[in-house]
């Protein structure tokens, strides 16, 4: 008797996680976000629509994060000003960190000479608030939004980014 109703309880619990990854696709609004930055300001995800934005989670003791990170940097150099279709887009990362250490995430910033303004984090690690929002399971994992706050691609690889944006940069 016991058995069916374990495996109710956990087809029940995975069900639920499926039904938050399902929430977070292409083609779907990303899900707001705002959280402290490095210096304590509250930085919204919404505050910057109007560009396309990688968002990224990532941390700093996370070796394939900071092994891809100097790809970010490159690509944020390359495309950073930008402009897109009408001229009025750009682009920039939104930073999520999974650290529990604020000095160990601003180390990490400074030390892969993340440039972009965007660091946030609410220093709660794996059951931090926005990875539980983007259903993060895994890290580095990422997410490129249109300029309206769009889902466009869940976990591209820089090549896959950068051909995207240049199919888009204006032409004077």
């Amino acid at each position: 008797m016991k058995l069916p109703f374990y495996f109710l309880l956990l087809t029940f619990l995975f069900s639920n996680r499926g039904a938050q990854a399902q929430a977070i696709s292409i083609g779907k609004r990303a899900p707001e976000i705002a959280f402290p930055s490095t210096t304590g300001d509250t930085i919204k995800l919404s505050d910057l629509k109007g560009n396309f934005v990688l968002l990224d989670f990532w941390a700093s003791w996370c070796r394939p994060c900071r092994m891809k990170n100097p790809e970010y940097v490159a690509l944020y150099k390359k495309y950073q000003n930008s402009k897109f279709i009408t001229k009025d887009y750009g682009f920039t990362f939104y930073s999520y960190s999974l650290d529990k250490n604020k000095e160990s995430w601003i180390a990490a910033i400074q030390a892969d000479h993340l440039d972009w303004p965007y660091h946030t984090s609410d220093l709660k690690g794996w059951q931090a608030a926005a990875a539980q929002s983007y259903g993060v399971r895994f890290i580095p994992q990422s997410f490129l939004l249109d300029p309206f706050g769009n889902i466009i691609m869940v976990n591209p690889s820089v090549p896959e980014v950068e051909a995207y944006l240049k199919e888009r940069i204006f032409n004077n």
